[in-house]
């Protein structure tokens, strides 16, 4: 009787692929689970990572070797069509030109006016007000900027749990605080104020620092830090 590979469908959750890696991570998954994902199945006869298997071992479990090979060296797997080869080959080449790419520079925070240089033209001309936080890694460079919420003319909400959550996904180490006056004027509100107390009471349980908290207008700043009531 003819031996018939175990579908992955039902495969136990942790061993399958893709779920494997929603549940563990994608730095979890062996480098033929990663071939399966590209190539999506396999054939009647294997599953997708027992083919994706066959494909490495036949290169010496390299992937650069594995990138030589054309759209017609890959047909010769059975279960591998022009569609599959296409796929693994376009995946390699998203990673080739990836590696030949240098990473983005993070702009470094060192003053306050360097986030007024960041953030000015972002905030300077708009009618209503804007909350924004940046989040910094170890050595003050900013890894994300984002707008937590959008207000009125003189009055945004804030949720410090979409704050904290953020700084968390992003392992901030510390966070900066942005928001602009369209009226132009620089003094913070009493509400400003105890946001700012409120927000750096949170992010000291969490072992996040506030660095600063600026309000910017359209020519100029108002930073928290600088005033020394941060």
């Amino acid at each position: 009787m003819k031996y018939v590979q175990k579908s992955i469908k039902n495969w136990a959750l942790d061993d399958r692929p893709r779920e494997k890696m929603m549940l563990k991570g994608y730095r979890t998954l062996s480098d033929s689970e990663l071939l399966a994902i590209i190539m999506g199945s396999g054939s009647r006869e294997v599953s997708a990572v027992d083919l994706a298997k066959q494909i490495l071992d036949s290169v010496g479990n390299n992937w650069n070797n594995l990138a030589k090979l054309t759209v017609a060296d890959l047909c010769k797997f059975k279960g591998i069509g022009e569609a599959k080869s296409i796929s693994i080959i376009t995946a390699l080449e998203i990673g080739r030109r990836r590696a030949a790419q240098s990473l983005p520079e993070r702009p470094k925070i060192t003053t306050s006016h360097d986030v007024f240089n960041l953030m000015h033209g972002l905030l300077c001309d708009l009618e209503v007000e804007e909350f924004w936080v940046l989040f910094l890694n170890a050595q003050n460079a900013v890894t994300k900027k984002k707008q937590t919420s959008l207000g009125g003319i003189n009055y945004t909400p804030v949720d410090l749990r979409v704050i904290f959550k953020d700084a968390i996904e992003e392992m901030s180490t510390a966070i900066i605080l942005v928001h602009n006056h369209p009226s132009g004027n620089l003094e913070p509100s009493l509400a400003d104020k105890k946001l700012t107390q409120k927000i750096k009471d949170g992010a000291e349980l969490l072992d996040i620092n506030l660095v600063d908290h600026l309000i910017i207008t359209q020519k100029s700043y108002f930073s928290f830090a600088d005033e020394g009531i941060l």
